[in-house]
Protein backbone atom coordinates (compact mmCIF):
# COMPACT_ATOMS: atom_id res chain seq x y z
CA UNK A 1 0.00 0.00 0.00
CA UNK A 2 0.96 3.28 0.19
CA UNK A 3 3.63 4.26 2.93
CA UNK A 4 0.94 6.40 4.27
CA UNK A 5 0.23 3.32 6.19
CA UNK A 6 3.56 1.79 6.64
CA UNK A 7 5.91 2.00 9.86
CA UNK A 8 7.76 5.49 9.33
CA UNK A 9 11.42 5.56 10.47
CA UNK A 10 13.93 8.18 10.37
CA UNK A 11 16.62 6.60 8.65
CA UNK A 12 19.37 8.60 6.84
CA UNK A 13 19.82 7.76 2.59
CA UNK A 14 23.25 6.13 3.66
CA UNK A 15 21.30 3.87 5.98
CA UNK A 16 19.11 2.40 2.59
CA UNK A 17 22.64 1.45 0.88
CA UNK A 18 23.11 -2.86 0.95
CA UNK A 19 26.23 -3.78 1.51
CA UNK A 20 26.56 -5.38 -2.56
CA UNK A 21 28.71 -2.62 -4.60
CA UNK A 22 27.22 -0.48 -7.16
CA UNK A 23 28.97 -2.25 -10.70
CA UNK A 24 27.45 0.15 -12.98
CA UNK A 25 30.15 1.56 -16.05
CA UNK A 26 31.41 5.01 -14.50
CA UNK A 27 29.49 8.04 -15.55
CA UNK A 28 26.07 5.84 -15.97
CA UNK A 29 23.03 8.06 -15.38
CA UNK A 30 22.07 5.34 -13.01
CA UNK A 31 24.08 6.16 -9.78
CA UNK A 32 22.76 9.83 -9.69
CA UNK A 33 19.20 7.72 -9.73
CA UNK A 34 19.89 5.46 -7.28
CA UNK A 35 21.34 7.75 -4.79
CA UNK A 36 17.87 9.52 -5.55
CA UNK A 37 15.85 6.74 -4.19
CA UNK A 38 17.62 6.44 -1.03
CA UNK A 39 17.35 9.99 -0.71
CA UNK A 40 13.56 9.88 -1.54
CA UNK A 41 13.00 6.39 0.98
CA UNK A 42 14.63 8.66 3.61
CA UNK A 43 12.61 11.54 3.42
CA UNK A 44 9.58 9.31 3.30
CA UNK A 45 10.68 7.68 6.09
CA UNK A 46 10.20 3.78 4.57
CA UNK A 47 10.96 1.52 7.05
CA UNK A 48 13.40 -1.46 4.79
CA UNK A 49 11.62 -4.23 6.71
CA UNK A 50 8.59 -2.96 5.17
CA UNK A 51 9.88 -2.74 1.60
CA UNK A 52 10.30 -5.10 -1.35
CA UNK A 53 12.05 -3.41 -4.33
CA UNK A 54 11.37 -5.83 -7.63
CA UNK A 55 12.80 -6.14 -11.11
CA UNK A 56 13.48 -7.74 -14.29
CA UNK A 57 16.83 -8.27 -16.30
CA UNK A 58 18.78 -4.86 -17.09
CA UNK A 59 21.70 -2.80 -15.86
CA UNK A 60 18.69 -0.96 -14.28
CA UNK A 61 17.37 -4.41 -12.43
CA UNK A 62 20.67 -4.73 -10.64
CA UNK A 63 19.26 -1.62 -8.15
CA UNK A 64 17.80 -4.18 -5.66
CA UNK A 65 20.69 -5.32 -4.23
CA UNK A 66 21.86 -2.38 -3.87
CA UNK A 67 18.99 -1.43 -1.57
CA UNK A 68 18.24 -2.21 2.47
CA UNK A 69 14.83 -3.90 1.57
CA UNK A 70 13.13 -7.36 0.90
CA UNK A 71 14.12 -8.09 -3.09
CA UNK A 72 13.12 -10.11 -5.84
CA UNK A 73 15.34 -10.18 -9.22
CA UNK A 74 12.84 -11.97 -11.90
CA UNK A 75 13.09 -13.14 -15.29
CA UNK A 76 13.19 -10.42 -18.42
CA UNK A 77 10.33 -7.66 -18.64
CA UNK A 78 8.42 -9.92 -15.45
CA UNK A 79 8.81 -7.29 -12.97
CA UNK A 80 5.55 -5.95 -13.17
CA UNK A 81 3.42 -9.23 -12.55
CA UNK A 82 5.40 -10.64 -9.60
CA UNK A 83 5.06 -7.19 -8.11
CA UNK A 84 1.34 -7.35 -8.51
CA UNK A 85 1.27 -10.17 -6.99
CA UNK A 86 3.49 -9.34 -3.97
CA UNK A 87 1.06 -6.39 -3.54
CA UNK A 88 -1.58 -8.62 -3.31
CA UNK A 89 -0.70 -11.03 -1.11
CA UNK A 90 0.91 -8.15 0.75
CA UNK A 91 -1.02 -5.04 0.53
CA UNK A 92 0.25 -3.94 4.01
CA UNK A 93 3.96 -3.78 2.66
CA UNK A 94 5.13 -0.78 0.46
CA UNK A 95 6.46 -2.16 -3.31
CA UNK A 96 9.36 -0.49 -5.51
CA UNK A 97 9.68 -1.65 -8.97
CA UNK A 98 12.82 -1.11 -10.84
CA UNK A 99 13.46 -1.45 -14.43
CA UNK A 100 14.80 -0.17 -17.56
CA UNK A 101 13.03 1.02 -20.88
CA UNK A 102 13.85 -2.72 -22.72
CA UNK A 103 12.92 -4.48 -19.74
CA UNK A 104 9.54 -2.47 -19.34
CA UNK A 105 8.43 -1.51 -22.98
CA UNK A 106 9.90 -4.07 -25.36
CA UNK A 107 9.82 -7.67 -23.47
CA UNK A 108 7.59 -6.43 -20.08
CA UNK A 109 5.76 -3.88 -22.95
CA UNK A 110 2.22 -6.21 -22.75
CA UNK A 111 1.95 -5.93 -18.34
CA UNK A 112 2.51 -2.35 -18.30
CA UNK A 113 -1.20 -1.14 -19.96
CA UNK A 114 -2.97 -3.46 -16.88
CA UNK A 115 -0.80 -2.52 -14.19
CA UNK A 116 -1.58 1.31 -14.82
CA UNK A 117 -5.47 0.37 -15.89
CA UNK A 118 -5.70 -1.74 -12.75
CA UNK A 119 -4.32 0.78 -10.72
CA UNK A 120 -1.96 -1.83 -8.62
CA UNK A 121 -0.72 0.19 -5.80
CA UNK A 122 2.88 0.45 -6.39
CA UNK A 123 5.96 2.66 -7.15
CA UNK A 124 7.15 2.07 -10.57
CA UNK A 125 10.77 3.73 -12.03
CA UNK A 126 11.92 3.76 -15.07
CA UNK A 127 15.68 4.02 -15.94
CA UNK A 128 15.32 5.30 -19.96
CA UNK A 129 18.68 4.91 -21.39
CA UNK A 130 17.61 4.45 -24.95
CA UNK A 131 18.93 1.55 -25.38
CA UNK A 132 20.09 -2.30 -23.93
CA UNK A 133 23.29 -1.62 -22.06
CA UNK A 134 23.78 -5.13 -20.06
CA UNK A 135 23.70 -6.52 -23.61
CA UNK A 136 26.08 -4.48 -25.04
CA UNK A 137 23.95 -1.85 -26.98
CA UNK A 138 21.03 -3.13 -28.89
CA UNK A 139 18.04 -0.69 -30.06
CA UNK A 140 15.80 -0.28 -27.60
CA UNK A 141 11.61 0.85 -27.47
CA UNK A 142 12.58 4.66 -26.77
CA UNK A 143 16.21 4.55 -29.15
CA UNK A 144 15.98 7.92 -31.58
CA UNK A 145 16.50 6.64 -34.86
CA UNK A 146 19.42 8.12 -35.58
CA UNK A 147 21.12 6.29 -32.86
CA UNK A 148 23.50 3.35 -34.37
CA UNK A 149 23.99 0.04 -32.30
CA UNK A 150 25.24 -3.07 -32.68
CA UNK A 151 21.77 -4.68 -34.37
CA UNK A 152 21.26 -1.05 -36.29
CA UNK A 153 24.36 0.24 -37.62
CA UNK A 154 22.65 2.41 -40.25
CA UNK A 155 19.99 3.75 -37.33
CA UNK A 156 17.10 2.65 -36.02
CA UNK A 157 13.52 1.78 -38.56
CA UNK A 158 11.02 3.28 -36.42
CA UNK A 159 10.24 6.37 -34.09
CA UNK A 160 10.75 5.98 -29.95
CA UNK A 161 7.45 5.35 -28.28
CA UNK A 162 6.29 8.09 -25.34
CA UNK A 163 6.17 6.22 -22.07
CA UNK A 164 4.57 9.17 -20.66
CA UNK A 165 2.04 9.41 -23.47
CA UNK A 166 1.74 5.29 -22.86
CA UNK A 167 0.79 5.35 -19.48
CA UNK A 168 -1.42 8.39 -19.22
CA UNK A 169 -3.32 6.73 -21.70
CA UNK A 170 -3.48 3.73 -19.85
CA UNK A 171 -4.77 5.35 -16.83
CA UNK A 172 -1.77 5.44 -14.51
CA UNK A 173 -2.75 7.77 -11.05
CA UNK A 174 1.01 9.11 -10.76
CA UNK A 175 3.00 10.36 -13.82
CA UNK A 176 5.70 11.76 -13.76
CA UNK A 177 9.32 12.56 -15.48
CA UNK A 178 12.93 13.89 -14.32
CA UNK A 179 16.51 13.47 -15.52
CA UNK A 180 19.37 11.40 -13.50
CA UNK A 181 21.59 14.72 -13.54
CA UNK A 182 18.37 16.41 -11.25
CA UNK A 183 18.69 14.00 -8.78
CA UNK A 184 16.87 16.25 -5.49
CA UNK A 185 14.21 16.11 -8.74
CA UNK A 186 14.00 12.66 -9.06
CA UNK A 187 14.15 11.71 -5.62
CA UNK A 188 11.07 14.46 -4.61
CA UNK A 189 8.69 12.73 -7.79
CA UNK A 190 10.02 9.11 -6.65
CA UNK A 191 8.66 10.34 -2.63
CA UNK A 192 5.93 11.62 -4.22
CA UNK A 193 5.02 8.07 -5.90
CA UNK A 194 5.76 6.20 -2.60
CA UNK A 195 3.36 8.39 -1.29
CA UNK A 196 1.04 8.13 -3.66
CA UNK A 197 -1.77 5.48 -3.50
CA UNK A 198 -1.99 4.10 -6.60
CA UNK A 199 0.02 3.24 -9.84
CA UNK A 200 2.93 5.50 -9.60
CA UNK A 201 5.02 5.79 -12.70
CA UNK A 202 8.11 7.96 -13.00
CA UNK A 203 10.19 8.00 -16.02
CA UNK A 204 13.99 9.36 -15.79
CA UNK A 205 16.37 9.99 -18.13
CA UNK A 206 19.17 8.23 -17.54
CA UNK A 207 22.96 8.37 -19.69
CA UNK A 208 24.86 5.46 -21.21
CA UNK A 209 28.21 6.34 -21.96
CA UNK A 210 28.98 3.29 -22.84
CA UNK A 211 27.13 2.32 -25.36
CA UNK A 212 24.27 5.21 -26.44
CA UNK A 213 26.09 8.11 -27.77
CA UNK A 214 24.00 9.99 -28.71
CA UNK A 215 22.12 10.63 -25.48
CA UNK A 216 24.58 12.12 -23.37
CA UNK A 217 24.57 13.97 -19.98
CA UNK A 218 24.46 17.53 -22.20
CA UNK A 219 21.88 16.29 -24.62
CA UNK A 220 19.52 15.20 -21.38
CA UNK A 221 20.21 18.51 -19.97
CA UNK A 222 19.15 20.29 -22.64
CA UNK A 223 16.12 18.50 -23.60
CA UNK A 224 14.20 18.93 -20.38
CA UNK A 225 11.96 21.68 -19.48
CA UNK A 226 10.38 21.90 -15.74
CA UNK A 227 6.51 21.64 -15.83
CA UNK A 228 4.99 25.19 -15.73
CA UNK A 229 4.17 26.30 -12.36
CA UNK A 230 0.78 26.38 -13.10
CA UNK A 231 0.52 22.97 -14.57
CA UNK A 232 -3.00 21.18 -13.17
CA UNK A 233 -1.61 18.10 -12.20
CA UNK A 234 -5.41 16.41 -11.80
CA UNK A 235 -5.99 18.12 -15.68
CA UNK A 236 -5.49 14.74 -17.86
CA UNK A 237 -5.73 16.59 -21.05
CA UNK A 238 -3.24 19.04 -20.00
CA UNK A 239 -0.96 16.20 -19.30
CA UNK A 240 -1.25 14.37 -22.14
CA UNK A 241 -0.42 18.03 -24.10
CA UNK A 242 2.91 18.55 -21.96
CA UNK A 243 3.97 14.53 -22.90
CA UNK A 244 3.14 15.36 -26.33
CA UNK A 245 6.56 17.39 -26.23
CA UNK A 246 8.62 14.64 -25.89
CA UNK A 247 8.00 13.73 -29.24
CA UNK A 248 8.92 17.12 -30.52
CA UNK A 249 12.23 17.83 -29.53
CA UNK A 250 11.62 18.75 -26.16
CA UNK A 251 10.55 16.57 -23.01
CA UNK A 252 8.62 18.01 -19.27
CA UNK A 253 10.55 17.50 -15.86
CA UNK A 254 7.84 16.71 -12.89
CA UNK A 255 4.72 15.72 -12.01
CA UNK A 256 2.26 15.57 -15.11
CA UNK A 257 -0.34 14.31 -13.53
CA UNK A 258 -2.10 12.60 -10.17
CA UNK A 259 -5.49 11.43 -9.58
CA UNK A 260 -7.53 9.62 -7.06
CA UNK A 261 -9.00 5.88 -7.86
CA UNK A 262 -9.43 2.82 -5.98
CA UNK A 263 -6.78 0.36 -6.53
CA UNK A 264 -6.63 -2.96 -7.22
CA UNK A 265 -6.35 -4.10 -3.98
CA UNK A 266 -9.14 -2.23 -2.28
CA UNK A 267 -11.40 -3.79 -5.23
CA UNK A 268 -10.57 -7.10 -4.62
CA UNK A 269 -11.10 -6.72 -0.61
CA UNK A 270 -14.55 -4.61 -1.74
CA UNK A 271 -15.39 -7.65 -3.91
CA UNK A 272 -14.57 -9.96 -1.28
CA UNK A 273 -16.03 -8.21 1.47
CA UNK A 274 -19.31 -8.19 -0.34
CA UNK A 275 -19.57 -12.14 -1.59
CA UNK A 276 -18.83 -12.77 2.01
CA UNK A 277 -18.33 -16.06 1.67
CA UNK A 278 -21.69 -16.70 -0.07
CA UNK A 279 -21.57 -16.26 -4.01
CA UNK A 280 -24.69 -15.88 -5.42
CA UNK A 281 -23.96 -18.14 -8.27
CA UNK A 282 -23.83 -21.86 -8.80
CA UNK A 283 -19.87 -23.35 -8.48
CA UNK A 284 -20.21 -26.21 -10.38
CA UNK A 285 -21.69 -24.29 -13.04
CA UNK A 286 -18.46 -22.73 -13.76
CA UNK A 287 -15.88 -25.51 -13.12
CA UNK A 288 -18.13 -27.82 -15.09
CA UNK A 289 -18.50 -30.53 -12.75
CA UNK A 290 -22.54 -31.27 -14.35
CA UNK A 291 -21.19 -31.37 -18.00
CA UNK A 292 -22.31 -35.33 -19.15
Amino acid sequence: MSIAAVKKTTLKPKDYKSDVSVVWCPGCGHYGILNAIYRALSEAGVDPSQLISISGIGCSSRSPYFINSYKMHTLHGRAGPVATGAQLARPDLAILVLGGDGDGFSIGGGHMPHMARKNVDMTYVLFDNGIYGLTKGQYSPTSRPEMKAYTTPYGGPEEPMNPLLYMLTYGATYVAQAFAGKPSVCAELIKGGLEHRGFSYINIYSQCPSFNKIDTIEFYRDLVEAVPKDHDVTDLGAAINLARQSSEGRAPMGLLYKADRPTLDQRMHAMVEGVNGRPDYDLNQIIDLNRP
